[in-house]
C-alpha cells in the first residue's frame, strides 16, 4: 500500500521514493512508488501532474488495492526499475489552484448547511469552473447570503486542520454530512465551522482560499447546482468579465451602469428594423414574383417558372408564395450556392402535389425536407441547379 504523503502534508512540492512496482497496461506505464506526493483522481478532485525522475508524469490513479499508479510519458526519460530511488516534482501551480478550490468547497458547503438546511451532495472540481450540488432548491438572495458568510469565514483566516478519527469516534463528532467508509477517517476541520471526512488537499488557514465567487445557478435533479470559483480562478474570471465589460463598454460608448440600458435600446431597434427589413422583403418578392409570373412556360400542368435564383430559404419561400398567389402556377426554384435549397410551390386548385416532387429530388440529389401539397422546401441537394431543375421538370411534366 502507497505511503500517501499528501494526507498530512500537502504543501509537499518534491519528495523521494523507492519503486516499489512497474506494469503495463492498457498500452501505459504504470509506476507504484513506496510512498508519494502525487494526488490521484478521488473525491471530486482532479489528479496531479507533474514529473517523477526528471519525466512527465500524465495520469495518477487511485487502485482498489490502496496502491497510487503514476501513469508517465514513454515518450520522455529514461528506464525505471524496481527498487530504483526517484524524485517526484508536483505541479504546483495546479496543486494550489485545488487546494483552494476543494478547501473553498467545503467552506460554501458548510455555510449553506449551516444558514438553510441546505446539504451538500456532490463536488466537482473543474479545468476552469467548480460546482456543488444542493440536495434543494434555495432563491438568490439566500444563494448571495451564505457567499458573503462563506467569504467572512475566508477573510477571519481561520485554521484549516487535518484530524484523523476511527469510525466509532467519528459518529460521536458533528460532521457536516455522516461518512460511509470504515476504518481510519481522515476529518477536515475548519475553526469552528466545518468538520468533514475528506481525502483531498486543502490549504492550511482559510485566507488561502482568497475569495469564494459563486458565478451560476440552475434547477439540478430536484435541488440546485451551484458554480463557483476561488482564489486565483476568481481573480482570473473577473479580470475576464472586466476586458469584456469594457470592450463592450467602448464600443456602445456607455458607462458600465448604462450597459442594460443601451443593450435594451439596441435590442429594440433591431426588432424594429428587422420588422421593417421583413416588410421590404416581402414587398420586393411581391414585385418580383408578379414579374417571374409573367414569364412563366406554359405547360399541361399549369404555368411553370423554374428558376435558380440568388436567395435564402426564407427569400426562395417567398418568391414561390408570390408567384402562385395568381391562379394556376407552379414554382420550382432552387438556390445558386451549393448544396442546393429548394421550394416548390403550385397555385390552388393545380394538379400537382409540391411534397412528391421535393421528394423525387432528394432521393435524386440527396438532402432532406419536406412539406405539403401546397407548398415543400428542402436543403442540402449536391447537385448544380441546372440539373436540379430538370429533374423537376420532367417530375412535374411526366
Amino acid at each position: 500500500m502507497t505511503d500517501r504523503l499528501y494526507y498530512t502534508d500537502p504543501y509537499g512540492r518534491e519528495f523521494d521514493a523507492a519503486i516499489a512496482r512497474v506494469e503495463r497496461r492498457d498500452g501505459r506505464t504504470i509506476v507504484i512508488l513506496d510512498r508519494t506526493s502525487f494526488y490521484p483522481t478521488s473525491g471530486g478532485q482532479p489528479f496531479d501532474v507533474g514529473t517523477l525522475g526528471g519525466v512527465r508524469v500524465l495520469d495518477v490513479v487511485d487502485d482498489e488495492e490502496g496502491e497510487v499508479l503514476h501513469v508517465v510519458d514513454e515518450g520522455v526519460g529514461g528506464e525505471f526499475a524496481v527498487g530504483q530511488r526517484v524524485h517526484g516534482v508536483i505541479d504546483w501551480p495546479r496543486r494550489f489552484d485545488h487546494m483552494q478550490q476543494h478547501t473553498g468547497q467545503h467552506v460554501l458547503s458548510g455555510a449553506f448547511d449551516r444558514l438553510f438546511g441546505a446539504r451538500t451532495v456532490s463536488f466537482h472540481l473543474g479545468a476552469s469552473v467548480s460546482t456543488i450540488d444542493l440536495a434543494r432548491e434555495l432563491a438568490p438572495a439566500d444563494i448571495a447570503v451564505a457567499e458573503a458568510e462563506a467569504n467572512r469565514i475566508v477573510w477571519e483566516d481561520r485554521p484549516v486542520t487535518i484530524r484523523f478519527a476511527d469510525a466509532k469516534e467519528a459518529e460521536a463528532l458533528r460532521l457536516r454530512k455522516p461518512s460511509a467508509r470504515e476504518g481510519t477517517l481522515r476529518l477536515i476541520d475548519v475553526e469552528e465551522f466545518d468538520l468533514s471526512a475528506c481525502g483531498g488537499t486543502h490549504v492550511a488557514r482559510t485566507g488561502g482560499i482568497g475569495i469564494i465567487a459563486i458565478a451560476s445557478w440552475e434547477r439540478f435533479k430536484g435541488g440546485q447546482r451551484l458554480e463557483f470559483l476561488c482564489g486565483g480562478r476568481a481573480l482570473a474570471g473577473f479580470r475576464s468579465q472586466r476586458d469584456t465589460l469594457s470592450a463592450a463598454t467602448g464600443l456602445l460608448s456607455v458607462s458600465a451602469t448604462e450597459m442594460p440600458t443601451a443593450i435594451e435600446r439596441l435590442l429594440a431597434d433591431a426588432k424594429d428594423q428587422k420588422r421593417a427589413g421583413t416588410a421590404l422583403q416581402m414587398e420586393l418578392a411581391r414585385y418580383r414574383g408578379a414579374e417571374l409570373a409573367a414569364s412563366a412556360e406554359a405547360t399541361d400542368r399549369g404555368r411553370l417558372v423554374a428558376r435558380a435564383i440568388d436567395a435564402d430559404a426564407g427569400g426562395l419561400k417567398s418568391l414561390a408564395a408570390s408567384i402562385t398567389a395568381s391562379p394556376g402556377h407552379i414554382a420550382v426554384l432552387v438556390s445558386t450556392s451549393t448544396p442546393a435549397l429548394v421550394v416548390v410551390a403550385r397555385s390552388a386548385g393545380v394538379n400537382v402535389k409540391a411534397n412528391v416532387v421535393l421528394a423525387a429530388l432528394t432521393s435524386r440529389f440527396g438532402g432532406r425536407g419536406g412539406g405539403k401539397p401546397e407548398l415543400a422546401q428542402g436543403g442540402g441537394l449536391n447537385a448544380p441547379a441546372k440539373q436540379i431543375l430538370e429533374v423537376a421538370r420532367a417530375a412535374l411534366l411526366e
